[in-house]
C-alpha cells in the first residue's frame, strides 16, 4: 500500500472543503509532479526536465472526447493509474503549469479527490497562486445602496469563511450584510466586510477565491471594514460579526511579527 504525502492529504482536504484550497494551491506550486512523456534523449525512468530538452506529454481523452495531460502527486499514484509500463518525466508544478498553458491538466485523473484544471485556472494560478482572480469595481462615495440582513444566511459561505480566518491571523473581524445597488443590479448580492491588519488585497484573493468556489456563480462583493468609513463599514460594525479573532490568533500574530 502507498503511502500519502503531504501533498496528497492536502489535495483531500481541499477536496472536501473550499477553505483549505488556498493552503493547497500554495503547497501545488512549490512541488514536484510527474507526468506521462518522454525526453529527446529517450531516457527511461524518473526525467528530470531542465528546461532544455525537447519532451513529449502524453494525453488522456475526456468522457467529454476533449483531452486533458495527467498529472500525478506521486509515483506511487501515477503507477497505479496506468495498465503497462510507460515513461514518466519530473516537474516542478508551477513550470509544468508555464509549459503546458492553454492546456487542460487533470491531477491525478482516477482518485476519487481528483482536481481538473482548465487555462483559465492555471492562469489564475500562476499570476495570483489561486485558481480564480477577483474583479474590482469602484463604487462612488455618493450611491444610495440598500443594506439589510438576508432572510436566508448563507451557512456554507461563512463557515468555509471562518474555517479560512483562523489561519490568518491578520483577519481581525469578519461580517456579512444583503447590498443591493439599483443602479448596478437587478438583484441584491452578498457583500463581506473584513477588518484586517495589514494588505487587505492578500487576503481578499484568497477568500474570494473561497467564496466563488462555495457559491459558483454567484456575484459576491468584499470590503474592508474602516473607522472612517460612515456608510457601508458603519453598517457592518452594528451587526455581529460571523468570525472574530480570538487570543490565540492574536499571540500568534503577535510571535509571528517578532519572528519576521
Amino acid at each position: 500500500m502507498s503511502r500519502t504525502n503531504d501533498l496528497e492529504t492536502a489535495l483531500q482536504r481541499a477536496a472536501a472543503e473550499p477553505a483549505y484550497r488556498p493552503e493547497f494551491y500554495r503547497m501545488l506550486l512549490e512541488s514536484t509532479v510527474y507526468i506521462l512523456g518522454s525526453s529527446e534523449d529517450k531516457a527511461k525512468g524518473l526525467i528530470h526536465f531542465d528546461g532544455n530538452k525537447k519532451v513529449q506529454i502524453k494525453s488522456w481523452s475526456k468522457n467529454d472526447g476533449s483531452t486533458a495531460i495527467p498529472v500525478f502527486t506521486s509515483l506511487d499514484v501515477l503507477k497505479a493509474s496506468i495498465d503497462k509500463e510507460e515513461d514518466y518525466l519530473a516537474f516542478s508544478a508551477r513550470s509544468l503549469f508555464e509549459f503546458t498553458r492553454g492546456s487542460w491538466l487533470v491531477l491525478n485523473p482516477k482518485s476519487s479527490s481528483g482536481k481538473e484544471f482548465s487555462p483559465q485556472e492555471i492562469d489564475a494560478l500562476l499570476s495570483g497562486g489561486v485558481n480564480r482572480l477577483p474583479q474590482s469595481r469602484t463604487v462612488p462615495r455618493d450611491t444610495q445602496v440598500l443594506l439589510g440582513q438576508p432572510t436566508s444566511y448563507p451557512t456554507v459561505l461563512t463557515e468555509s469563511l471562518a474555517r479560512f480566518f483562523v489561519n490568518r491571523p491578520n483577519v481581525r473581524a469578519a461580517y456579512l450584510a444583503l447590498m443591493h445597488d439599483p443602479k448596478a443590479n437587478d438583484k441584491p448580492n452578498f457583500v463581506v466586510g473584513l477588518e484586517v491588519d495589514g494588505n487587505f488585497q492578500n487576503v481578499l484573493l484568497e477568500a474570494g477565491a473561497i467564496a466563488g468556489d462555495v457559491m459558483p456563480g454567484q456575484p459576491i462583493d468584499f470590503a474592508e471594514i474602516t473607522k472612517d468609513d460612515a456608510g457601508l463599514s458603519a453598517y457592518m460594525r452594528k451587526t455581529a460579526p460571523f468570525y472574530k479573532r480570538d487570543w490565540k490568533a492574536k499571540v500568534r500574530s503577535f510571535l509571528q511579527g517578532q519572528d519576521a
